[in-house]
């Protein structure tokens, strides 16, 4: 039999979200097990609860105090769930930490995950944010996920055509605090192939003269490239990159091509074209600047940092305010990739 779940009434969740952000919940539940979330689901007013599901913390913004239930997901768990000639499936617990999932499997050679290395966050919300980095994202590595809706309780198997995975977008984003995930399965191909194409990636494996890497090799230069240019949510409060790389029509492209040459792009099928959101706010003017007590990292423009002392409201005023820039002088829409609470 499952043991209930740890409960904390007036809980800070400061400690608990990479930007460190002052917030307290009306109540904190720490889930172990899926069959936990079912029995919650069968407590008495639960349907009128106000819920929340928290995972690492590295993609919320909080704004206040959140008056109902938080739900902390620590679901453990790495193992290998099958394998054929072509692929190995392994499955890990929505509360792993991604990153030390990625290099379990790549220590046991098992390629796939590995350009995805060091993102901050849990297994759990890989799906629902649908993250990527230097050219892979989780669906092309996605086999299925198990899932509970909230409201009733009901266990669910999603796959890859039931996420409606998007550019940092899923079902799951789509519709928040309706399912919580409790365990993802991801489809690694024994015939692998490095993805070592994303011009940063390319650069720092030639700087070490490798020309055939291996997936250890990548995952190491991907670390490499993220700790140079990211924080360390642990040093200085952060939720990696703030702002998602926007997406315009080829004649948007062409009208900012003709006056911003070096402006990055990479095509995107259909005749759409996504931008560097860090070369557009930088050249807007804000990186390295504050705006009271959060700033625009000075060494990637794509990261607001927390000072000291910084609200979610300070957080949302400087946000704005970029947005603001970009738009004035570029024409282009950012859209933020953490979620205001």
């Amino acid at each position: 039999m499952t043991a209930s779940p740890a409960r904390f009434p007036d809980a800070d969740l400061t400690p608990l979200n990479t930007f460190g952000l002052p917030a307290r919940a009306g109540r904190l539940v720490l889930l172990t097990a899926a069959e936990q979330v079912r029995a919650l689901a069968a407590e008495p007013g639960w349907a009128v609860t106000p819920r929340l599901v928290l995972g690492g913390g590295s993609n919320l913004i909080f704004t206040g105090d959140f008056a109902g239930t938080v739900l902390k997901v620590e679901i453990a768990g790495r193992s290998l769930v099958s394998e054929d000639g072509e692929s190995r499936v392994v499955q890990a617990g929505a509360g792993e930490n991604w990153h030390d999932f990625v290099r379990w499997t790549l220590a046991r050679g098992w390629p796939g995950l590995e350009n995805l290395s060091l993102i901050p966050g849990t297994v759990g919300a890989a799906p629902i944010q649908n993250i990527g980095a230097y050219g892979l994202e989780m669906a092309e590595r996605f086999a299925s996920l198990d899932a509970v809706e909230l409201a009733s309780g009901e266990a669910r198997l999603f796959f890859a055509q039931d996420c409606a995975f998007g550019y940092r977008d899923s079902v799951f984003k789509r519709n928040p605090g309706r399912w919580l995930v409790t365990a993802v399965r991801f489809r690694l191909p024994k015939n692998w192939v490095p993805v070592a194409r994303y011009a940063d990636v390319a650069h720092e494996l030639a700087a070490l003269g490798i020309a055939q890497p291996t997936a250890l090799q990548v995952s190491d230069a991907v670390i490499a490239i993220r700790r140079r240019k990211l924080p360390d949510p642990a040093a200085i409060g952060n939720a990696g990159s703030f702002f998602k790389n926007p997406v315009v029509d080829a004649a948007t492209h062409a009208r900012l091509a003709a006056a911003h040459p070096a402006l990055p792009a990479y095509p995107q099928g259909g005749g759409s074209v996504k931008l560097a959101a860090g070369w557009l706010i930088e050249h807007a003017g804000w990186k390295g600047r504050d705006l009271g007590p959060v700033g625009c990292f000075e060494h990637q423009a794509l990261v607001l940092v927390n000072r000291g002392g910084a609200t979610g409201e300070d957080v949302r005023r400087i946000a704005r305010a970029i947005q603001a820039d970009v738009l004035a002088r570029f024409g282009v829409v950012l859209e933020t990739e953490p979620v205001f609470v």
